[in-house]
Parts: C-alpha cells; structure tokens; sequence
C-alpha cells in the first residue's frame, strides 16, 4: 500500500439502482486507479488531484449537510390568505 501522506484523493461517481444521478464516493488516488483497472468506465470521475480529504468530502457532498444561516427566514409554502386564516385561528383563545 503506498505512504497514506502522500497521497491525493479523487471525487467519484457510481451508478446506484434506483438513484438516476448515482451516489457520490471519494477515495485516494491509487483506489481509483484500482478500482478503474478492476472495472473500467463503471464509475466516473469528477476530480481527481484534490490534496486534503476534507476538501475532497466537502466537493463529493455538495450542499447536502450545510447549515442554514442563522438569521434565514422560513418561506411561506401555501397561499397567503390561507396562512393569515390558520394564524388567526391559532391567536383566538379557547373557551373555557
């Protein structure tokens, strides 16, 4: 196995049944050699010479997992005067 801090990593991706745009994997260099040697043209490479592993997990999961700024707003899915009924129904006391 060659000396792990030499290396550089390689973004990936593989067909997955059922998921038309595949699943998104990283690896070293030389896994990706491996595997294209073992299997050539099954998976396609998105980037390859990438030096740290975090930059290359960041690339390979793109969006998914970020954080929402803080100060984000939520966004208003259904109708406005649907909204403004279901709050006010919310506001107005129980009897009681």
């Amino acid at each position: 196995m060659p000396d792990a801090t030499a290396g550089t990593w390689v973004v990936y991706r593989m067909p997955v049944k059922g998921v038309p745009t595949g699943m998104r994997g990283v690896c070293e260099q030389w896994e990706w050699d491996a595997m294209e040697l073992a299997k050539p043209g099954v998976n396609t490479l998105i980037q390859a010479g990438i030096v740290s592993e975090g930059e290359a997990e960041r690339l390979a999961r793109g969006s998914s997992g970020e954080v929402r700024p803080r100060g984000a707003k939520r966004v208003l899915t259904s109708w406005p005067d649907m909204a403004a009924a279901v709050l006010a129904k919310a506001a107005t006391p129980a009897a009681g």
